[in-house]
C-alpha cells in the first residue's frame, strides 16, 4: 500500500486499524456483521467509579480490559467485588490512553481460537485455518497448536466464516488475526479482538499451510492481489490432513517464583533442530555480544515449533526437543514446558484458557521430575549452581551498579614483616561512570579514588575480567540487602523496575496489604506485607521507574514477636 509520501506501508492501513486496532471499535464491527459478542461497556472509561458499576451490573466474573492493551497488556480478571477497584486500577495504568472497558467473562470450558486471515483490500478475503491458544497464564499464551482439537468442525467453521464476514466488510488489507473464544461442549463462540498484524505464533499457520506469512505480507504490500499469490480460492473449513504443529516459548522467568523475570546473561543455549524442528531465536552466547536479558524487554528467549503428521507424534516430537534443550546463565520457564506436553490432558486436547492456571502446581511438578530426571542420567547435582538446564543461582546481571556508587575499603595486614605497618588502611572508591556491567565476569568504569595518603579523589579507569564473586549474594551497594530469615525484613522477591511505593514510614501496616509495585516488561506485581506491623524503614525511590535487584531490602517493620511468613508477590496482566 502505497502512502502520499511515496513509502510502502506494510500492514493492513489507517483505514482498517481504524476499525479494527480498538477492542471496542472491533466489537461494534462484529456487532455490525452478526457476530456474538460478550456483553461490554459502550466507551471505555478512565473512571474507576463508571467501571464499578458496569461490572455490578452485568455480574462476576468480569474482564477489565484496557482499549488499547495487547499481549495481554492491562486485562484483569475479577471474580469477586473486592478485587473490582485495584483490577481497573491496575488495568488503567497499563493502558498508553489510561482507559479501560468492564466485559462479561466467559471462563469455564472456552479455548482461546484465533483464524488466520489475509486480504487483499478488494474484498477478497481468506484464511489459513485456525489456532488454538489456549494454554495461557495471565492471559498470555505459552504453548500454541495447529489445527484445533475441537471435534466440531462445523462449530469452528462458523467461527471461520465470522472472522471472514468481518474481514470483507471492512476490505481487510494485509495478515490479521481474528480472535474468539469458542465452547464446544455448549456449541457457542464470541467475539474477543482483532490483531491486525502478524502474530508471534505465525509459525504453526506456516507449518501446516505451507505459506511464507512474512513474504505474503511483503507482496500484498506491494499491490499484489489474492489470486496472483494463488491464495484466490478460499479454503474448506477442514485444515490440511495429516499435519500438525504446536510452538513452544521459551522464556527468561522463574515460574515456581510466581514467573519472576530472570535477568542476566545467556552463557548457554543449546535447542536441537532437525526433521520438523523449528528454532527462531536471536541468542547468541559467545563473541562480543551475547544476551543480556534485561526488565525493559520482553523475556521470550525462542520459539520452538515442532511440526508432525499426527498429533501425537508432534507431542512426542516436542518432548523430545525439551528433554535434549540446555540453557544457562538464566533461569526459563522450561521444567513448565515439560510439564505441558507431558501431561496427559495436553496429549487429549482437554485444556481450555483456565487450564493452565488449575494445573499450574501439577504441570510443574511433572516438568521438576523429568528435569531432575534428565540431570541424574547425566550425572549432575540438583544443587549445582551451573545446571545446563536453566536451574541455576540468581544472574549477575542483577548486580545493579550506578554512578554515585561507593565503596571504604580496609586492608589489614594478617602479620607484620620488617616494617610493613599493623594498623588497618582505608581506601575509598566511588563510581563516576558505569562503562559496562557484566559483573561477576567484568566490569569496567571510571571512578575516584581516594587513598589513606591524600583525602583528594584522583579518576582512574577500573577494569576487571573475571571473579568467584557468588552474585547473588550481592546487591547494589546503594541499596540494603534484606534477610528472608528476619522477620522484620520485606525482602523484594524478584529483580524488575520499582514503579511506585504505597507506604511511608511509621504507617501500620495490615498483613497481604499492597506495598509496592515492580513492573517486569508489560506486566505490573503487586509486593505485600507478610504480617501486619509498624514501617519503621523504607525504601526511598531517586527516580519515577528505578531498577532494582532481588534481594534488596523494600521494608523495614518494627519488632515483633512471632515467625515471619514469606513475602507475597501477585502478578497481574
Amino acid at each position: 500500500m502505497w502512502h502520499d509520501a511515496g513509502t510502502i506501508v506494510i500492514g493492513p492501513g489507517w483505514e482498517n486499524l481504524a476499525r479494527t486496532g480498538n477492542k471496542l471499535q472491533a466489537k461494534v464491527l462484529a456487532d455490525q456483521c452478526g457476530v456474538p459478542v460478550l456483553r461490554a461497556m459502550d466507551q471505555p472509561t478512565g473512571n474507576v467509579d463508571e467501571a464499578r458499576a458496569f461490572a455490578t451490573q452485568v455480574g462476576f466474573p468480569v474482564m477489565i480490559k484496557a482499549v488499547d492493551g495487547g499481549g495481554g497488556r492491562g486485562i484483569r480478571l475479577v471474580r469477586e467485588e473486592q478485587e473490582l477497584d485495584s483490577g481497573i486500577q491496575r488495568a488503567i495504568s497499563e493502558s498508553p490512553s489510561s482507559t479501560v472497558f468492564v466485559e462479561k467473562a466467559a471462563v469455564h470450558g472456552f479455548h482461546h481460537i484465533e483464524i488466520q486471515v489475509i486480504g487483499d483490500g478488494t474484498g477478497q478475503v481468506r484464511h489459513l485455518w485456525e489456532r488454538d491458544c489456549s494454554v495461557q497464564r495471565r492471559f498470555q499464551k505459552v504453548v500454541e497448536y495447529a489445527p484445533a482439537l475441537m471435534q466440531d468442525r462445523d462449530l469452528i467453521g462458523r467461527v471461520i466464516d465470522s472472522a471472514l464476514r468481518m474481514a470483507s466488510e471492512i476490505r481487510y488489507r494485509s495478515l490479521g488475526t481474528f480472535e474468539f473464544l469458542v465452547n464446544e461442549q455448549r456449541g457457542e463462540f464470541y467475539f474477543l479482538e482483532i490483531n491486525p498484524r502478524l502474530q508471534v505464533e505465525h509459525t504453526i499457520t506456516e507449518s501446516i499451510s505451507g505459506i511464507d506469512l512474512v513474504q505474503t505480507q511483503l507482496l500484498l504490500s506491494e499491490g499484489y492481489a489474492l489470486s496472483d499469490l494463488g491464495l484466490g480460492v478460499n479454503t474448506r473449513a477442514s485444515p490440511p490432513a495429516n499435519c500438525f504443529s504446536l510452538q513452544l516459548r521459551l522464556c527468561a522467568e522463574d515460574p515456581s517464583n510466581n514467573f519472576a523475570l530472570s535477568i542476566g546473561k545467556v552463557t548457554e543455549f543449546n535447542v536441537p533442530t532437525g526433521n520438523g524442528i523449528r528454532v527462531d531465536s536471536n541468542v547468541t552466547t559467545s563473541g562480543n555480544n551475547p544476551l543480556v536479558v534485561g526488565s525493559s524487554f520482553d523475556n521470550l528467549l525462542a520459539k520452538i515449533i515442532v511440526t508432525a503428521s499426527s498429533w501425537e507424534g508432534t507431542v512426542r516430537k516436542a518432548q523430545r526437543v525439551l528433554h535434549d534443550s540446555r540453557i544457562s546463565g538464566v533461569k526459563t520457564n522450561i521444567n513448565l514446558l515439560r510439564g505441558v506436553v507431558a501431561h496427559a490432558d495436553f496429549m487429549a486436547g482437554k485444556v481450555d484458557t483456565q487450564w493452565l492456571g488449575s494445573k499450574l502446581n501439577e504441570v510443574l511438578e511433572i516438568g521438576e521430575r523429568l528435569s531432575k530426571e534428565i540431570r541424574n542420567k547425566e550425572g549432575l547435582s540438583g544443587s549445582s549452581p551451573q545446571l545446563p538446564i536453566a536451574q541455576g543461582s540468581m544472574p549477575a546481571s542483577s548486580m545493579l551498579f550506578r554512578k554515585g556508587d561507593a565503596w571504604s575499603i580496609t586492608l589489614e595486614p594478617l602479620s607484620k614483616t620488617g616494617s610493613q605497618q599493623t594498623e588497618k588502611i582505608a581506601h575509598h572508591l566511588r563510581l563516576s561512570r558505569v562503562l559496562r556491567n557484566e559483573f561477576p565476569s567484568s566490569l569496567a568504569a571510571e571512578i575516584e579514588y581516594t587513598t589513606p595518603s591524600s583525602q583528594t579523589a584522583v579518576p582512574y579507569r577500573m577494569q576487571f575480567e573475571t571473579t568467584s564473586t557468588a552474585a547473588s549474594a550481592l546487591v547494589s551497594s546503594s541499596h540494603r540487602r534484606g534477610d528472608p530469615k528476619n522477620p522484620r525484613h520485606v525482602v523484594l522477591p524478584l529483580s524488575g523496575k520499582l514503579i511506585e511505593i504505597l507506604v511511608v514510614e511509621g504507617e501500620d501496616v495490615a498483613e497481604n496489604q499492597v506495598l509496592a509495585f515492580v513492573k517486569q516488561m508489560k506486566m505490573e506485581l503487586e509486593v505485600r506485607s507478610p504480617r501486619a506491623g509498624k514501617i519503621q524503614w523504607v525504601y526511598e525511590m531517586e527516580d519515577e521507574e528505578e531498577d532494582v535487584a532481588e534481594g534488596m531490602l523494600l521494608v523495614e517493620l518494627e519488632d515483633e514477636p512471632g515467625r515471619a511468613k514469606g513475602v507475597e508477590v501477585r502478578g497481574k496482566l
